[in-house]
């Protein structure tokens, strides 16, 4: 930011007469704690905080990466939940989806494919030709956490297919191109819609990304979708980008048995990449980058 521009905390004044940084950092680090929380609810994180946060997140990409190179015709979701588990426990890390919500959530990892949009339950079904799926991971590691989900194309995949991991591996990237202190939040669901739209895929909108390290989800709600969020970014936000999107509707209809698995509404295929981002003072820096 410049000196001379808005400030971040919307109080009307230019930045230099309101939260330009103090010389000591740690109480200018301090006001805007205090002015989050108050004003948001959102809790920004200290350095020491950033550097355990940022290694939960550096585990929860390492184990996706071996989920991901396991993932291939013949393979169940349930085997790669048992790597999961077994990684987990090797890093002396626990998987936040296991036990999470009302009803429990039963696995380690999401698992979810083709017109499943998220938190599809692994299972004994092998994952064949033609299958995409998305795996999602959070792990918590000495009581901080870090959530990153991607696509993986089991083998030649139709065009439909294609185009939808495409589009949604491109908007996560949009989304987080422009992330820097004092952008408001509701840029990053005006980006990636614009993109989506351009693309002729839709965006889901029951389901949004969220802060995260302290806590599995925290404040702020990240939408994906066009909204009208007035809450400027500020360094010491984490939170997860996870534009999940569609090749046809954007609606999506919850499993009424299992109460958690998410399909589209029109059967067609859905798509989704996640990353868990920190706002720097310049910024931002993707932290389950692997």
């Amino acid at each position: 930011m410049e000196r001379n521009d808005p400030c971040w905390c919307q109080s009307q004044k230019k930045w230099k007469k309101c939260h330009y940084p103090l010389l000591n950092p740690q109480e200018e680090d301090s006001r805007r704690h205090e002015t989050y929380i108050k004003t948001y609810g959102i809790y920004t994180k200290s350095p020491e905080e950033i550097l355990k946060i940022r290694k939960a997140c550096q585990l929860a990409a390492h184990i996706l990466d071996r989920l991901c190179t396991q993932a291939q015709a013949g393979i169940t979701t349930n085997e790669l939940d048992l790597l999961s588990v077994s990684l987990h426990k090797l890093h002396g890390a626990v998987p936040a989806p296991l036990g999470y919500g009302t009803p429990p959530f039963p696995k380690s990892i999401c698992t979810s494919i083709n017109d499943v949009i998220c938190h599809g339950i692994p299972n004994d079904i092998p994952l064949k030709e033609g299958d995409i799926l998305n795996i999602d991971v959070t792990c918590i590691l000495d009581g901080y956490y870090g959530d990153c989900s991607r696509m993986v194309c089991i083998g030649q995949v139709n065009a439909e297919k294609e185009q939808v991991v495409r589009v949604s591996q491109e908007c996560l990237m949009k989304g987080i191109s422009i992330l820097k202190p004092g952008l408001m939040l509701c840029e990053i669901g005006r980006t990636i819609e614009s993109h989506a739209t351009r693309e002729r895929c839709s965006v889901v909108n029951q389901f949004v990304g969220h802060g995260t390290g302290i806590a599995f989800h925290e404040p702020p709600q990240v939408p994906h979708h066009y909204n009208n969020l007035q809450i400027p970014l500020c360094p010491g936000m984490i939170f997860t980008v996870e534009p999940m999107i569609n090749a046809g509707r954007r609606g999506a209809v919850i499993d009424p048995i299992d109460h958690w698995t998410a399909r589209t509404e029109d059967g067609k295929p859905s798509a989704q990449w996640e990353h868990t981002v920190l706002i720097t003072q310049d910024g931002y820096e993707i932290l389950t980058q692997s």
